[in-house]
């Protein structure tokens, strides 16, 4: 057997079957198994080792809570190594959709603007919302009483500001750009995914967050930064969650 045959049969890279190089193929396991199966065997693991099993009384991990609440927030953040991936892959990068150290100043300015005007009025249309019952309560919080419930919060916030951010509006908007979309036609595909994603909390969930989506992507169109708004998106969930711990109970539109 000759070494292109044994080249085709194993597909090296660079081989005729035109495979990238072993680190990009690696990197892509790795990526397709946290999105999938290497998950659900952490999951796994958790949940033996918290729980008691036949000759065993007391379960070996007891903070099963905090576990399953950082496996959550590492798993979800996958798909933004996938854009990564994705991005490096076709030459280019996260400064190619804006997310990166250039401009810490003004991004830091743009995601505080953002967040006041864009919290302003999300507070206001979600209590309208409530009270005219086309929106459930929503309570934005991981579960409290924990030393780790504000901690747990914060990064809680932070990945939602990078999944959403990066996928909805740098990621998607860049590749519909790139694909001949006109700039509206992208603009309402975007917005409209970031509601349709929403609708578990309601009418008014759905409304405020295309408005979002359009604020937010037409932003990046103008601007071509996500950084700002992943600082924007960072500081409204963490506003929310904050919010919500100093007024339960003290309020009658937010649930205990």
């Amino acid at each position: 057997m000759s070494a292109s045959d044994l080249s085709d049969r194993t597909g090296e890279p660079g081989g005729p079957t035109g495979l990238p190089e072993r680190q990009v193929l690696a990197r892509e396991v790795l990526l397709v198994l946290g999105l999938s199966l290497a998950a659900s065997a952490a999951y796994s693991l958790v949940n033996l080792l918290s729980a008691p099993i036949r000759g065993v009384t007391a379960p070996l991990f007891s903070n099963a809570a905090l576990a399953y609440q950082l496996l959550d927030i590492a798993t979800s953040l996958v798909p933004v190594a996938l854009v990564v991936h994705f991005l490096g892959r076709s030459g280019e990068s996260l400064a190619s959709i804006g997310l990166d150290a250039s401009r810490p100043a003004a991004d830091a300015a743009w995601g505080v603007a953002l967040a006041a005007a864009v919290g302003t009025a999300g507070l206001g249309i979600y209590v309208v919302a409530v009270q005219l019952g086309v929106n459930r309560s929503v309570v934005p919080v991981p579960p409290t009483g924990q030393w780790w419930t504000i901690p747990v919060l914060l990064l809680a916030a932070l990945r939602s500001g990078l999944l959403e951010e990066v996928i909805v509006c740098g990621y998607l908007l860049r590749r519909l750009d790139q694909l001949g979309w006109s700039p509206g036609r992208a603009l309402a595909a975007s917005a409209l995914l970031r509601a349709a994603y929403h609708l578990y909390q309601g009418f008014g969930g759905f409304l405020g967050n295309l408005a979002l989506g359009l604020l937010f992507g037409r932003a990046y169109q103008r601007r071509g930064r996500t950084a700002p708004l992943v600082v924007a998106h960072f500081l409204i969930d963490a506003g929310a969650g904050l919010g919500y711990l100093a007024l339960r109970g003290k309020v009658s539109w937010l649930p205990r």
